[in-house]
């Protein structure tokens, strides 16, 4: 390595930096050296009062086909001959997903995996190329295997079962991720479901009830962990229903990282809802509603939102 390539590697991260901090509210983490240029990323954090924003469409992958799913109806279907309850299935590719986000900025979406079969994962990655930096990806994440989702493209991982692990919050295990990808590359899924009159974070597919509920105590200490959180409202996942505004609700008053929830939005006028009930720190994902997987909501309407958003926040 050649000593004066050293020196313009290292001038060109504190241009940058200096470049970054000038934006208000932004932070920057430089995860990169000049041996590993190859691999290099650069984060940007985005401020947590910046929020109303859309992430890319999600959807899931089962059997290499992106499908929209009800999501309370999830579970391993093998053992119990249950029906999964499908609102979609193309036979269009995740990578023709993944190039429109790509064309209309939408950056964060979700690509969930549903099973761990080869085709699944080969869905995935091609997902990852056709976008690469753009995409989350989630579903059967470890320490074992998250840095091969993101040396593929993701930049992010999505994890949950892994950590809420038979009921309890393996803190071993996080701090595992935490110390193998990093936490500026970590999304911890805390999606819920009410039991009890509280927010209970469900896992294996949201069948079973964690002991780990969602409160103020709980959110704080999860944000020294995680990079994002993710946020899906189980009881009314995928039925087009309507949001889940108290959670919504709890989730703008105490998550001090950025936030996506996922539920229920119907309208455009959902969007607004969250909006409003996360005092503008709650971002949103939308599935099942979009025209696009086979809903009523028109994909171009909410791309069009989401940039009136940014607007709004960071006026040119």
């Amino acid at each position: 390595m050649l000593k004066e390539d050293t020196k313009q590697f290292s001038a060109f991260q504190e241009r940058l930096r200096d470049w970054v901090e000038d934006l208000p509210g932004f932070k920057i983490n430089t995860d990169c050296s000049f041996e590993a240029a190859s691999h290099c990323s650069v984060k940007i954090f985005r401020p947590i009062d910046g929020g109303g924003c859309f992430h890319g469409g999600g959807h899931d992958r089962k059997s290499g086909k992106v499908k929209q799913i009800v999501g309370s109806t999830l579970r391993d279907l093998e053992q119990d001959g249950s029906t999964l309850l499908t609102n979609f299935e193309t036979d269009k590719s995740a990578a023709y997903y993944a190039n429109m986000y790509k064309q209309d900025g939408l950056i964060g979406g979700h690509a969930i995996m549903l099973g761990a079969d080869p085709l699944s994962v080969v869905a995935a990655h091609e997902a990852l190329h056709a976008y690469p930096g753009g995409l989350q990806v989630g579903g059967g994440i470890s320490s074992g295997n998250a840095c091969s989702y993101i040396e593929e493209g993701a930049s992010h991982v999505i994890v949950t079962s892994y950590v809420f692990n038979n009921g309890q919050m393996d803190l071993t295990r996080l701090k595992d991720l935490v110390r193998i990808v990093g936490k500026q590359r970590l999304v911890l899924d805390l999606s819920c479901r009410k039991k009890e009159g509280k927010y209970a974070i469900v896992t294996d597919r949201w069948q079973k009830f964690s002991d780990v509920f969602l409160d103020e105590e709980v959110l704080a200490f999860l944000a020294d962990y995680a990079d994002e959180f993710l946020v899906h409202g189980v009881d009314v996942e995928g039925k087009k229903l309507g949001i889940d505004e108290e959670l919504v609700t709890l989730l703008g008053k105490y998550s001090s990282i950025p936030v996506t929830y996922a539920g229920g939005v119907t309208t455009m006028a959902d969007l607004e809802r969250i909006k409003d009930a996360g005092m503008g720190r709650v971002d949103v994902t939308v599935g099942s509603a979009l025209d696009i997987f086979g809903g009523n909501m028109a994909y171009k309407d909410v791309v069009a939102w989401h940039a009136r958003q940014k607007e709004e926040t960071y006026p040119t």
